[in-house]
């Protein structure tokens, strides 16, 4: 069995220096990282965090946002 790190919604935004309603938002909005709701509470699987980081990596400011080109 593998041992799956997780993160809490206040360690994530201390992580992507963010509120925790920016969190909130993004989560009812459908944006950001993948999250789950496990016993109640809400927790951010850390290969999900690191996938979604590795999403928004950049080389220059004129690359669009893979979110833009979907639309």
């Amino acid at each position: 069995m593998t041992n799956v790190k997780h993160l809490t919604p206040d360690e994530l935004a201390q992580r992507w220096n963010c509120s925790g309603e920016t969190l909130a938002r993004w989560r009812s909005e459908g944006q950001g990282c993948r999250w789950m709701r496990i016993g109640g509470y809400i927790r951010y699987r850390m290969t999900d965090v690191e996938a979604h980081e590795a999403q928004c990596l950049r080389k220059s400011t004129s690359e669009r946002d893979l979110s833009e080109v979907a639309a």
